[in-house]
């Protein structure tokens, strides 16, 4: 790409960057960019993207140039082309991710057979110790050699890391073998490690350390591969929002309909979308009535009546009736278009995790270092040989090479992420576990959430002289040869209580209004009050009572009449799903505040709350500001996590600190979420926070007695009292430990379990 050809806009310019291995390289590559005059720039180590705000004119390539000095890439990326699902995953064709994928396999292949033979003395045959080096060294040298090569540019700019760690332990390791292997006693047929677990003096020249340096190369290979794995998956979410719109349209040309690829489409065309179809864009209907539903765009459970004149957006569904749409916006300036950018800007701007293991490198390395030196210092000061006193400072970095280090995070992480997929609660990564220590508030999103999502007969109010079985059997038969989402509750509900529907004689749509036919020979009407009204059936004064207390709470009243009278209403609503309120008991019980929000009415929203027994309300909230409600809540510094699962917070979902997705919800919520809560059963949420918050809490347990055998084992190392397999007992010991401690997460139970 030739980045001086693009120019950046008013927002700004986006990179896309290349090389990082945590978080401190994003926060060295942020300091850089800032350097420059006149710009600001904000590096996201999780999604590998920088959003640079620069002045009008400036050119890209300088920003480029800057972050390759600082020993990274960097380029504007192309904007991505719609593809099908069909295509495949491009996670999987990654061409970092193939490399490290096959450095990973490459490396287990070779390190399993050093490990047995080390471990093992009855594998030691007779040159052994030969074939090791055969198979370790190029585990060491090329499996390692990301490590390596992020160790010499944080080495290069005063950084020391986790991978500074890990590169100087393995290198050490294999230097130390090569020395004992050719000029000292460890290549001599027959060699063997004993076992003898006892301290005392060695120069070093028999012992080999090549299980070491093959096996942590290779455990962190594989955290490193799964971390980069999920990491992946963060533009998944503008790309399923983006799919979720029409892929051809209709146009009207000199009054003939011409099928056409929605890219094609322009402002002022007029399109026809048919009982089914997704409207491919925003507009305004030129002719016809139907419902529309938009629920995964506003959270509206209630499809919309619109008509002519009226806006519709695109990706949303014609339910009913044929429609002809005048398009007004297309391409990037849609609604959907717009919705995909909020995910992309909330995404990039959340705040980085500063990985606790590269936090404890950065100050452990250069110790172990100065350690060494003085080690070697103090023995040649005293007197004692090159020799000896070079195998003192070598055992020192050998014994603080990270065995257990490597294990520390990914066995946690697996043993926990294992149980929560038996739960029911997809964790995507390390990072995501840090979020969840810290949130004070949950943000929930009503429709699908805390409730069904699905319109629901809930109740009756009959006139005088009338049985509800009768009213049920006359709607529900003529309301199952509707495909309106109401119509189909009200059938849904009435055969589940009274059994088998009739069969309409006649049927007949009443656009806007409800439904009107016959019914084993009787004349029946279904639909607003109105319709009844148009028909001389008027509801008595007590029904009419009940009917605007019905829709004072926020829910949907259909009359029904029949043989010219008004026979009753029939109430419809989304109901609260039935572990809800234990839910939202549950979260308050582990210290955080449940906030319902909503882009239904105030009303709909209060009765809600009230159910489940949550104070904060904030309603009727359109797409763009269910974002901006999360990142007001964060200004006035709650730490929030949002819960959710329609297109319409997929927003808010990434901007939050910690995002929840129902399962049952959008792939698109899914995918901008940091845990997927697979059962669309709400008390998830509080199991996938506990589960996160112990795992992390093992996680650090783990990071700490890794790192307590390696300061316990240092000084022994430093007085040249090292004995190889005591070092490789001690090794084994702390990694069973951290095994051990990670399968403890086994034993956590959900809620429902209890």
């Amino acid at each position: 790409m030739n980045a001086s050809a693009q120019s950046a806009n008013d927002s700004g310019v986006e990179l896309a960057i290349g090389g990082m291995t945590c978080a401190s390289c994003a926060n060295r590559i942020e300091r850089k960019l800032n350097k420059l005059e006149g710009v600001e720039a904000t590096v996201n180590y999780a999604t590998e993207k920088a959003k640079v705000s620069v002045p009008a004119g400036y050119d890209p390539a300088l920003l480029i140039a800057e972050v390759e000095s600082a020993g990274y890439t960097a380029i504007v990326p192309a904007p991505e082309p719609r593809r099908d699902a069909s295509e495949g995953d491009h996670v999987a064709d990654d061409p970092e991710l193939v490399s490290l994928r096959g450095r990973l396999i490459g490396s287990i292949v070779l390190t399993v057979p050093v490990i047995a033979m080390a471990m093992v003395p009855v594998l030691q045959f007779t040159y052994w110790q030969w074939a090791s080096l055969a198979l370790a060294g190029p585990v060491i040298v090329w499996g390692a050699w990301p490590f390596h090569k992020a160790a010499w540019i944080n080495f290069r700019h005063g950084a020391a890391t986790m991978d500074t760690l890990i590169s100087m332990g393995t290198s050490v390791a294999l230097l130390w073998s090569l020395y004992a292997l050719f000029f000292g006693t460890a290549g001599i047929p027959g060699m063997t490690h004993p076992f003898a677990l006892t301290i005392g003096p060695s120069d070093g020249a028999g012992n080999i350390y090549l299980e070491v340096g093959a096996g942590v190369t290779t455990f962190i290979l594989a955290g490193r591969y799964f971390e980069k794995r999920a990491k992946r998956q963060a533009g998944a979410a503008l790309r399923a929002l983006l799919e979720l719109g029409a892929k051809s349209v209709s146009v009207l040309r000199d009054g003939v309909e011409i099928k056409l690829p929605t890219e094609e489409l322009q402002a002022g065309d007029e399109f026809v979308v048919r009982p089914g179809e997704k409207i491919a864009t925003d507009g305004v209907v030129v002719s016809g009535k139907s419902a529309v539903d938009a629920s995964m765009l506003t959270g509206e459970s209630v499809p919309v009546e619109v008509v002519e004149g009226d806006a519709v957006t695109g990706a949303t569904s014609n339910v009913s009736g044929r429609l002809v749409v005048r398009a007004t916006r297309v391409g990037a300036d849609t609604q959907l278009a717009q919705m995909a950018k909020l995910v992309e800007d909330a995404q990039t701007g959340k705040a980085e995790v500063q990985r606790l293991a590269d936090r404890i490198s950065g100050v452990f390395v250069p110790v172990v270092i100065g350690i060494a030196v003085a080690a070697l210092g103090a023995w040649l000061g005293a007197g004692f040989p090159v020799a000896a006193a070079f195998t003192a400072a070598v055992a020192v970095l050998v014994i603080a090479c990270p065995c257990a280090l490597g294990l520390a995070t990914p066995t946690a992480l697996l043993v926990g992420t294992g149980r929560g997929a038996q739960m029911g609660v997809l964790i995507k990564g390390p990072e995501v576990l840090e979020s969840t220590r810290r949130i004070d508030t949950v943000v929930l999103d009503k429709t699908g959430t805390v409730t069904s999502g699905r319109m629901t007969l809930v109740d009756s109010v009959l006139e005088p002289g009338v049985e509800r079985e009768q009213l049920l059997r006359m709607a529900g038969s003529l309301e199952a040869a509707s495909e309106h989402p109401i119509a189909q509750a009200i059938a849904k509900g009435a055969a589940d209580e009274i059994g088998t529907l009739l069969t309409p004689d006649e049927f007949e749509n009443v656009e806007g209004n409800g439904v009107q036919g016959t019914v084993a020979g009787t004349a029946v009407i279904v639909g607003r009050e109105s319709l009844l009204a148009s028909w001389s059936q008027q509801l008595s004064p007590e029904v009419a009572r009940a009917k605007s207390r019905a829709e004072s709470e926020g829910k949907t009243v259909v009359a029904v009449g029949w043989n010219g009278r008004a026979r009753g209403i029939l109430i419809v609503a989304d109901t609260v799903k039935p572990t809800s309120a234990e839910a939202i008991q549950l979260l308050k019980q582990i210290g955080l505040t449940p906030m319902l929000l909503t882009g239904d009415n105030e009303a709909v929203a209060r009765r809600i709350a009230r159910e489940v027994g949550i104070d904060d309300v904030i309603a009727e909230v359109l797409p763009q500001d269910k974002r901006d409600v999360v990142a007001r809540l964060q200004r006035e510094g709650r730490v929030v996590a949002m819960v959710g699962d329609g297109v319409n917070d997929a927003p808010a979902l990434a901007q939050a600190d910690l995002g929840l997705a129902m399962g049952t919800g959008t792939d698109v919520a899914i995918e901008a979420s940091d845990i997927t809560l697979v059962r669309g059963d709400l008390r998830s949420v509080a199991d996938a926070i506990r589960l996160s918050r112990r795992t992390l809490s093992t996680i650090k347990t783990n990071l700490f007695w890794a790192f307590a055998y390696n300061v316990a084992a240092i000084p022994v190392a430093a007085l040249g009292m090292l004995n190889p397999m005591l070092a490789g007992a001690a090794m084994a010991f702390s990694s069973v430990f951290v095994v051990a401690n990670s399968l403890r997460l086994r034993a956590f139970k959900s809620v429902s379990e209890r």
